[in-house]
């Protein structure tokens, strides 16, 4: 079964279409990038399926069920762009956060939902800003704690929004093992990667995006120079590396 499968969506903002019949199959225990040029709907994709912006058109299933059956089996990292960072909390609430969706509105976190987080912080490397306040961290350092909120939640697919975003040498790497610890795991990674140089070190499969799937599929066979001229647009995408790819 596929961890998510994804049928002619289609999303508008009021600026009109964004992304149209876009299909997409995600095996189950693999990390999958979404990849394409700037304003391809890499995110509106990943935001259209998790029912964070409502699609015009589409089927989207996971697990073989529609989202409110298995909306805790999904975690999400959403764009650190997206985030009010002047909220005044602490690293370790935010991350308890990703506990919340097992609890539900009545219950209160109790010992075993903050062991999770212990375990997620130590994970992400971040145990030592515990607590501290969000606004004071590092780009890096932000978006290691938006993916130890998301491991805290244990979820069996997760989507990240351009996780290696702003992010330092040290976090990309940090944020890499987890990745492979997730897949080794049997976990589903679906991300918005932006670096083409690294996709083939990263993903296992590619959705290569702009306005509709192009193409998707192992990356060995699918990120290809054929299918990157179709998705960006002339001279947008650099051809040394293309060079270095064919």
């Amino acid at each position: 079964m596929h961890a998510c499968e994804i049928r002619a969506l289609e999303v508008a903002y009021h600026t009109g279409t964004v992304l149209s019949d876009a299909t997409l199959d995600v095996p189950s225990g693999i990390v999958l990038g979404i990849v394409g040029p700037n304003g391809a709907g890499k995110s509106t994709l990943i935001r259209g399926a998790l029912g964070l912006v409502k699609p015009v058109a589409g089927e989207i299933r996971f697990f073989g069920e529609p989202l409110r059956r298995v909306r805790n089996r999904i975690g999400y990292m959403p764009q650190s762009t997206a985030v009010d960072w002047d909220f005044p909390t602490t690293v370790f609430d935010v991350v308890l956060m990703g506990t919340y969706g097992d609890l539900g509105w009545i219950k209160r976190a109790g010992k075993v939902e903050r062991q999770r987080v212990v375990a997620a912080l130590e994970q992400t490397g971040m145990s030592e800003f515990a607590d501290r306040q969000i606004g004071e961290l590092s780009g890096g350092q932000r978006q290691r704690v938006f993916l130890a909120r998301a491991l805290a939640q244990e979820p069996d697919l997760y989507f990240m929004d351009e996780p290696f975003q702003g992010v330092d040498a040290k976090s990309q790497q940090a944020i890499v093992d987890v990745l492979h610890v997730l897949r080794e795991q049997g976990k589903t990674i679906v991300m918005v990667h932006h670096d083409l140089t690294t996709v083939r070190e990263y993903c296992d499969s590619v959705a290569l995006v702009n306005g509709t799937v192009i193409a998707s599929g192992p990356t060995d066979v699918t990120f290809t120079v054929e299918n990157i001229r179709k998705t960006y647009d002339a001279g947008s995408a650099n051809d040394a590396f293309l060079a270095g790819i064919s």
